[in-house]
């Protein structure tokens, strides 16, 4: 049994709308970003964007070394990864490619890197799985882009 209280459907229907989805979206967003941002910055000489660390290289080479790639590149694309996907996912731009790509990468620490730290990479990769299903939502750049697109067809039909 429910009881009716007032405003009750009124706030269930927001809750469940986009607006709220959209807010939900942009929270995974930030939160997945900030992880991988964050680990990114701690691979790169202090002042640069993208010069990779000889620390970097020193943990690919030993600590990482399960890691099917060569040292030098696993280096250079982990960092390149850290710094850009979570740029585009902040601006929900590619929000499905990025959240797929930070997805990845997280299977690829649990597997060859870190795996007795799979609660972790579990929410990891819930906020990824939730991206790559639902998108950017309303506050980001797909769908700005979808709505531009949308009404310029609408004009040309």
């Amino acid at each position: 049994m429910t009881f009716p209280l007032p405003g009750r459907d009124r706030m269930m229907a927001w809750m469940s709308g986009r607006t709220c989805e959209g807010l939900a979206l942009l929270a995974a967003r930030m939160a997945l970003a900030g992880v991988f941002w964050r680990s990114g910055r701690t691979k790169v000489v202090e002042g640069t964007w993208l010069q990779v660390s000889d620390a970097t290289r020193y943990l690919f080479a030993n600590e990482y070394s399960a890691v099917p790639l060569p040292p030098d590149l696993g280096a250079t694309l982990a960092t390149g990864a850290e710094f850009f996907l979570p740029i585009l996912l902040l601006a929900g731009f590619g929000t499905r490619l990025s959240a797929a790509g930070l997805l990845a990468m997280t299977v690829m620490i649990q597997l060859f890197v870190y795996p007795a730290a799979w609660p972790l990479h579990l929410q990891w990769a819930a906020l990824a799985l939730v991206l790559i299903s639902r998108g950017g939502g309303l506050f980001s750049l797909d769908t700005a882009v979808r709505i531009a697109a949308d009404r310029g067809a609408a004009r040309n039909v």
